[in-house]
């Protein structure tokens, strides 16, 4: 009996990292992405602007009527930027985000509906 718990917890181990992962896209856009329900978002800072593109299960999703807001926290310092619809799939920061090195970053979202999701991200 010892040895089928002892089986069952080293597949619970390994299987379980294995599961919580399988539910996170691949980056298309060179950035970090989370998943949130049944949504992916992808966090990109290129040329200093911060943009999060949206997708679900693997297909763009329009984001007229969203907005948002992303708080930035590097260290001590806290910045907080408002998040705009932009083109296609895209929410634009409106201002310098800050998205240094080892930066967290919290993205919270309003969806048309008035729903809201809230996404966390780590800068590497």
């Amino acid at each position: 009996m010892k040895k089928f718990f002892a089986v069952a917890a080293m597949v619970l181990a390994v299987a379980a990292p294995t599961a919580a992962l399988a539910h996170e896209s691949a980056a298309k856009h060179g950035g970090v992405v989370r998943t949130a329900g049944d949504l992916s978002f992808e966090l990109v800072n290129k040329n200093g602007k911060a943009t999060i593109y949206v997708d679900d299960h693997g297909r763009d999703l329009p984001v007229d009527g969203m907005s948002g807001k992303l708080t930035v926290l590097n260290g001590k310092e806290k910045t907080e930027v408002p998040l705009e619809a932009g083109s296609g799939n895209m929410l634009v920061a409106k201002g310098d985000a800050k998205l240094a090195s080892g930066a967290k970053v919290v993205a919270a979202i309003t969806f048309p509906d008035k729903s809201t999701r809230t996404i966390r991200f780590a800068i590497k």
